[in-house]
């Protein structure tokens, strides 16, 4: 519905984003590598897979073996999983909402908090999706859920914050990060709500909400408001 594309939202505590450009860059990369060869057996053995994820203890759970890539422990996909993508857009799509909202939440926190918290909505959105489809043997990639508790910690900081956005791709708008974000996470309700909402995880993406809105109270620097409090923005 929106398209992201900058927000009217200064540094305040620290002076670069170093943690949001790395977990871009990381991203990226990793993609360059799928991109330049990799197969979908050894993408798969990064992936985040909830019935091998639950079955672990059993013989020869989560060891998918490839040729040039050794099998992932399944609990270790709880991490990678989030780093690998399953198209260019996909990456694109995630790393352009961490571009824009990324930095002033690692500002809100600082670099290792925020290095923390990301992984850990990863974390949690990787869980709670498996927990609703513990049978499931379809691989989930991607950072939608990290970025997701991403996107909800920044609504709970900076709802009256001016973000420019393309409307339906193609018009530019300015308008608040509460609209913005709040139709987002809107869409995300009603589409885990539909009988059939193909293949993307929005309960990955619910998962990683629900992590980034708790997990803000308790993480964000001593003195950092919610709701952009005490700022007077009209």
């Amino acid at each position: 519905m929106f398209v992201p594309l900058y927000d009217d939202n200064t540094l305040k505590s620290i002076r670069f984003q170093f943690v949001t450009i790395a977990l871009i860059a990381v991203n990226v990369a990793i993609y360059l590598l799928e991109a330049s060869g990799l197969d979908e057996a050894a993408i798969a053995s990064f992936a985040l897979i909830p019935r091998e994820l639950f079955d672990m203890s059993l013989p020869g759970a989560g060891t998918i073996e490839t040729v040039n890539v050794p099998a992932m422990p399944e609990q270790l996909t709880l991490v990678s999983y989030m780093f690998f993508h399953g198209d260019v857009f996909h990456l694109a799509g995630n790393m352009l909402f961490l571009w824009v909202f990324g930095d002033n939440v690692e500002d809100a926190m600082g670099h290792i908090k925020f290095l923390v918290f990301f992984l850990a909505c990863g974390v949690f959105a990787g869980l709670f999706h498996a927990w609703l489809a513990p049978a499931s043997e379809s691989p989930l990639i991607g950072a939608s859920g990290a970025v997701a508790g991403v996107i909800a910690a920044y609504l709970m900081l900076h709802p009256h914050v001016r973000v420019w956005v393309l409307a339906f791709k193609a018009i530019p708008l300015r308008i608040s990060a509460a609209l913005a974000l709040g139709l987002w996470i809107l869409m995300q309700v009603v589409m885990v709500l539909l009988p059939e909402a193909g293949p993307v995880a929005w309960w990955a993406h619910i998962g990683g909400l629900i992590a980034g809105a708790v997990l803000i109270l308790f993480m964000r620097r001593p003195g950092v408001p919610l709701f952009d409090k005490g700022l007077g923005l009209a």
